[in-house]
């Protein structure tokens, strides 16, 4: 009896396949924040050393390379709450991650024209990236919480409205370290009242 072969869809791909796709990924990240939507597709998958059969078979439309950059940069970023909740205290753990945050704002910006010159309002697109990183900042928080570090009245979403808040009234390119001080007033901020 023949063994039955997986589905396509269901196969893991192979590594190499996998490290395509990445570098892909962060190099049309650049690339969209260079030079917004119309970024070349050719010259992404020359710059990755792909050739674009490779490029279009990852991502088959323009639009679907646009939306993979922005799904993997917030993926990236709430699956840093779990390595970072290993490896730190609550406190350097949260501090870590807003920084990180602040991070993804700035590439955020950088490709947001493409974004809405492609998709229009990409939050409806990504709804379910937003929730996995409002569920690793609230569980940051509690984290420290529970700890003792962090005051038990802290609302995990008025840390991420203040950085977002800097990043839209800050005029100008060192925006990112006026949010970056304001990480470190944030944290000060969320130490429980003695």
């Amino acid at each position: 009896m023949a063994k039955k072969q997986p589905n396509r869809d269901q196969r893991k791909p192979r590594a190499d396949a996998q490290r395509n796709r990445e570098r892909i990924l962060e190099v049309a990240k650049e690339a969209f924040a260079r030079h917004g939507a119309n970024a070349s597709l050719d010259d992404i998958a020359k710059q990755v050393g792909v050739g674009p059969g490779t490029l279009y078979r990852h991502f088959p439309t323009r639009e679907d390379l646009l939306r993979e950059v922005y799904r993997a940069e917030l993926e990236k970023l709430a699956a840093a709450e779990q390595k970072l909740s290993q490896t730190m205290t609550p406190t350097e753990a949260l501090r870590a991650w807003l920084l990180l945050f602040v991070e993804a704002i700035a590439a955020k910006e950088l490709i947001a024209p493409a974004l809405n010159t492609l998709l229009g309002d990409p939050k409806k697109v990504f709804e379910a990236s937003y929730t996995k990183m409002y569920e690793a900042i609230r569980a940051l928080v509690k984290r420290g919480v529970e700890s003792g570090e962090i005051r038990g009245d802290l609302d995990p979403m008025d840390l991420l409205r203040a950085l977002v808040g800097v990043s839209h009234v800050a005029l100008g390119p060192d925006w990112q370290s006026s949010a970056k001080r304001l990480v470190d007033i944030l944290m000060v901020g969320s130490r429980p009242l003695r």
